[in-house]
């Protein structure tokens, strides 16, 4: 089965507010999507009518191949909600070999199934530490853990990295890295940066509709990304003409956060990275980062800002 996920024309309102506005897009095995969007752009709607905790007003869903919420999917599906908690007065052991044994695994095979997804949350010596005991960081690796139990086909995590602290961020990207060999995902999050590193398509929602971008797309020209250390005391627009001098470049243009973007012809110079490293030590200007192609962030807000014309 190619899609795991396929949505047609679907469309939701609450009152006279329409959250979703016939969107369609399509997930395919193994792949790692994000969905973005303002607060209130409709993503944790579309969760919820994935699941079938909510109705479709219009529109079809299929996920592996039935219905969203149907008995065909127990087991196949799993979600994790942001602000899913567990309870603090028992074990994160005896509450994950319970929500094993929901899905219909006997007591045994619940507790060597709670075991493995608590080593894959780097939990395993935490089986019968309370909930309560926990750091916020490993409450949320415990209940991520949850949606990892019975090895789901279809996994969907609304903002898991939400309140980490950057070394359980690192963990949980790296886990959903791994992971995504086995599982397709669909991710929730305002970390437009951390998604940028996890996925390969984006599904953009503003204003109901849907908006679809596929990362790695290949590009006539090249893109490097430079943010400079101490950029406030830096002239930008001295930046730019400086880059602009460099052989081969097409354009330079800086945001308000003061982050260039950089797009040149890779077939007119083959060490176009050499030449802007040595122009920036010229001018003693030193970088905070400095990443080849356009960010997501940029890309995304292109893409805004060309339909707005």
């Amino acid at each position: 089965m190619k899609n795991i996920i396929k949505v047609t024309d679907l469309s939701k309102s609450y009152g006279r507010h329409q959250v979703l506005n016939k969107i369609s897009f399509e997930v395919n095995k193994g792949e790692t999507v994000a969905l973005i969007g303002q607060n209130g752009a409709g993503k944790t709607t579309l969760f919820s009518l994935l699941c079938g905790y909510i109705k479709a007003d219009s529109g079809k869903m299929q996920l592996l191949g039935g219905q969203a919420g149907s008995q065909a999917l127990f087991g196949q599906v799993a979600a994790l909600p942001q602000d899913a908690q567990l309870d603090p007065a028992f074990s994160i052991g005896q509450q994950l070999s319970f929500y094993g044994q929901l899905q219909g695994l006997g007591a045994s095979e619940a507790r060597a199934e709670t075991q493995r997804v608590l080593a894959l949350v780097d939990l395993a010596a935490h089986y019968h530490t309370k909930a309560g005991a926990l750091s916020h960081g490993m409450r949320k690796r415990a209940c991520m853990a949850q949606a990892f139990i019975g090895s789901p086909a279809l996994i969907l995590l609304d903002e898991p990295t939400a309140g980490l602290d950057p070394a359980n961020a690192l963990h949980i990207r790296e886990l959903i890295g791994d992971l995504s060999q086995h599982a397709s995902f669909l991710i929730s999050s305002h970390n437009i940066f951390e998604l940028e590193r996890l996925c390969n398509k984006v599904l953009y929602l503003q204003d109901g509709k849907l908006q679809q971008h596929h990362a790695n797309t290949a590009e006539a020209a090249a893109y490097l990304s430079l943010q400079l250390l101490g950029s406030t005391t830096v002239d930008s627009n001295e930046v730019c003409q400086q880059l602009r001098q460099l052989s081969g470049v097409l354009e330079v243009t800086a945001n308000r956060n003061q982050e260039y973007q950089l797009s040149y012809q890779p077939q007119a110079v083959d060490d176009f990275d050499i030449r802007l490293l040595q122009c920036l030590v010229a001018n003693g200007w030193q970088y905070k980062t400095l990443s080849k192609g356009k960010s997501l962030e940029q890309q995304l807000f292109a893409q805004k800002n060309a339909a707005m014309v």
